[in-house]
This record gives C-alpha cells, sequence and structure tokens, in this order.
C-alpha cells in the first residue's frame, strides 16, 4: 500500500512540472539526472553525446536527443521493465547547453542567444538591445544620417520551416503583451531593415525633421512642412543629397532664385531616401 501511495505522490509531481519542461526538446551537450525509484545503482548524471546518446547501466546507449523529458521518461521506463519491475523514471535537465535561437534579417545585430531560461518573443527582443523603430506616422525629429531602423511590421518568427508569429510590432511599439509568444529552441527570428520612404530635412530650417515621402513631393514642399527657411538660411545654398544605385549623388538647389524668379526648375521633384540640407550663414 505504501508503495502505491509513493508511486501515486511521484505521478502527482510529474504532471504538475511546468510547461516549460514538457515541452523543452533534449539536445547534444544537455546535462541529464536520471533515476529509478528504489534501485540507486540506476541512478545517474550524465551528459548527452554528439551522436545523441546516453549511456544507462544495464540498457547501454539509449538516444535522447530529439526526446522531451516526459519521452525519455517513457521510453526508459518502457525498456528497463526487463530489469526493475514496474520501473519509475525520473529524467530532469540539469544543464541545458543546445537551446538556442537564431536571429537574421539586417534590421537588429544578428546573432545566436542562449535559451536557459523560458524566454518570451519580448524578452528576446530586449535582449537583442540597439534596436530602433520608426514612429510608424510619418514625421518625427530628424537625428542623423544613415541610420539603420528594423521593420518589426514585417518580422516573424519561423519554427519548423513555418511561420508561427508576424509582425511584432504592436508588441514591440505599442505594447500589446497580448501579443507575446514563448520562443522555443531552435526558433529563427527574422527582422529586416526598413525601406528607407522619408525624406530628411535638415540644417537651416525651423523644423528639422524627417517626412514621409509622397509621390510628386517636391524639394520646396519638404521644406516648407519643415516650418520653412530660418532667418540665417542660405537659400541658395540648399543640396538634396541622394543614392542612386549606391552611389551618392549631390543635387544643388537655388532655392531663393525659386521663391522669387519663379524658376520652376530648381523645384527637384524628389525621391524617398532624400536628404534636404539647408547651409546656414551670418551674411
Amino acid at each position: 500500500m505504501k508503495r502505491y501511495l509513493m508511486v501515486f505522490v511521484l505521478i502527482s509531481l510529474l504532471t504538475a512540472a511546468p510547461a516549460l519542461a514538457a515541452d523543452y526538446v533534449i539536445g547534444e551537450g544537455d546535462g541529464l539526472d536520471i533515476s529509478v525509484w528504489g534501485v540507486k545503482e540506476l541512478n545517474v548524471s550524465v551528459k548527452v553525446r554528439p551522436d545523441g546518446k546516453i549511456t544507462i547501466p544495464g540498457l547501454g546507449d539509449v538516444v535522447a536527443s530529439g526526446l522531451t523529458p516526459s519521452q525519455l521518461q517513457a521510453d526508459l521506463g518502457h525498456k528497463l521493465k526487463g530489469l526493475v519491475k514496474n520501473p519509475i523514471v525520473t529524467v530532469s535537465v540539469r544543464e541545458i547547453t543546445n537551446s538556442k535561437v537564431y536571429v537574421f534579417g539586417g534590421g537588429v545585430p544578428s546573432g545566436v542567444y542562449d535559451l536557459n531560461r523560458r524566454t518570451t518573443l519580448l524578452q528576446l527582443l530586449c535582449m537583442i538591445g540597439n534596436v530602433g523603430a520608426g514612429d510608424g506616422k510619418g514625421g518625427g525629429t530628424a537625428v542623423g544620417i544613415g541610420v539603420k531602423v528594423a521593420d518589426y511590421q514585417r518580422a516573424y518568427v519561423l519554427r519548423n520551416g513555418k511561420k508561427i508569429k508576424e509582425n511584432f510590432y504592436r508588441l514591440f511599439i505599442t505594447g500589446d503583451t497580448s501579443e507575446d509568444i514563448v520562443i522555443q529552441s531552435n526558433d529563427a527570428v527574422y527582422i529586416p531593415q526598413s525601406v528607407d520612404k522619408n525624406v530628411y530635412v535638415l540644417g537651416a530650417v525651423n523644423t528639422p525633421r524627417f517626412i514621409e515621402y509622397r509621390e510628386g513631393m517636391t524639394v520646396m514642399e519638404a521644406i516648407l512642412e519643415s516650418g520653412g527657411f530660418t532667418k540665417f538660411a542660405k537659400q541658395n545654398d540648399t543640396l538634396i543629397l541622394r543614392k542612386d544605385e549606391g552611389k551618392e549623388v549631390s543635387i544643388e538647389v537655388r532655392a531663393k532664385d525659386l521663391v522669387k524668379d519663379g524658376e520652376l526648375g530648381q523645384n527637384v521633384k524628389l525621391k524617398p531616401g532624400d536628404y534636404v540640407i539647408v547651409s546656414e550663414g551670418i551674411f
């Protein structure tokens, strides 16, 4: 009777274990503690070899890699029936070395991250660090040239060759934690670099900023939307910097001649990613 009571207690403890332990997939290099209740000679601490196997007294080599702890428990329990009557086996993961997640895409620093504890997508994004994003409104303060921005709307989590989560914007930018998921071993997280669809206006304008590009936008429209020229602006020394097939192109604009003399040829049409820089001078 006492033995059956102990069996009930052990089964209760195993079924009450966290979901993470049940879902974790054992891999090469992981450290395992294996015990058989009442048979101390079969209690061992082992490390999964590169061939994915472990050695168990009385059984020899047994495949462990690719199984969850509960699956390995069941497999060992079945195999030990020839040695032990009604074997009760427990498997616990002592050391995790195989659980990794892969981050790539160009929008953030690419790398391989160890999952040595339960990790959600939000926690992983915070671990990566040094990532930026647009404000999603098509406007804001210009802070520099050539800043890389992650496109969270086109990001996704890849698991076993399938996209299981797309678009991180609501989770990471607007703070909707209902969008969070638990990351699993061997997940791949793709975060691309944002395609620059803005025009940047810098220098002697009243409100240096970036503006979402519109088809047909001209240099004067961009300057006016940035508050117009300051009183120190050298309007005829306006410059458009543009990247064309990987090469940087400079386009001079005589904005004063455009405003005063109506030289419409100076009102150059802009392209996405253009920088409009208005020079400043005392005279």
